[in-house]
């Protein structure tokens, strides 16, 4: 099996999670400068099998979009463009972020490490892509 790419999209930074080959576990994988995000990943696919990118889409309570939903939606764009071959699929990521911080308090992580701001990147696309996985079949 390939893997699943989960990104949580930001307009400086932007994490990325993926799963093992058998898609069981989701892990952190890096966060990068958004301006690399594109290079990174063709990186990255040129390496790494991927049969699905989950893209995080951020949506109010009432569904509506937020101020960074037209952000994701040009990032879509840019996917469908250079990976063409590879679906995508976006996901409410919805306190993804406060789920991060609050993972990595009970992780035991010091301050100064959850203080950086990658960390909760990384860790609210591993959140995204679990809660994928656990909830598709």
């Amino acid at each position: 099996m390939a893997r699943i790419i989960s990104i949580d999209y930001g307009g400086k930074r932007t994490g990325i999670a993926v799963t093992d080959p058998l898609q069981i576990i989701a892990s952190a994988l890096t966060t990068i400068e958004t301006k690399n995000f594109i290079s990174f990943l063709k990186d990255y696919f040129s390496k790494e099998e991927v049969e699905l990118i989950l893209i995080g889409e951020p949506k109010n309570l009432d569904d509506s979009d937020t101020h960074a939903t037209p952000l994701v939606k040009k990032a879509i764009e840019q996917l469908k463009k250079n990976f063409p071959n590879i679906p995508i699929e976006t996901m409410d990521e919805s306190y993804t972020s406060k789920m991060a911080r609050r993972a990595m308090v009970e992780m035991g992580m010091k301050k100064k490490q959850r203080e950086k701001k990658g960390n909760t990147d990384q860790i609210a696309a591993a959140i995204m892509l679990q809660e994928y996985l656990a909830n598709r079949y």
